[in-house]
């Protein structure tokens, strides 16, 4: 899985502390999934982030199937 968090806040030059307030996430939690430091990010959680960001899940998290041998 990708996550394109980080790269999502750099090109709109948004911060941690900015999405904290406005989603009411957790600093900590931004934090730990800008970092890629997450590994089970709660779906409400990530709903919150797509709704204010304004984007579908797709585009916040990418998941490729790994290649049957």
């Amino acid at each position: 899985m990708k996550n394109n968090f980080s790269t999502i806040l750099g090109f709109r030059l948004l911060k941690i502390e900015d999405v904290a307030k406005a989603t009411g996430i957790s600093r900590t939690t931004l934090t730990s999934i800008y970092y890629r430091r997450s590994k089970n990010v709660k779906l409400d959680t990530l709903r919150k982030l797509c709704d204010y960001l304004q984007i579908p899940l797709s585009e916040l998290i990418e998941y490729k199937p790994k290649v049957k041998e």
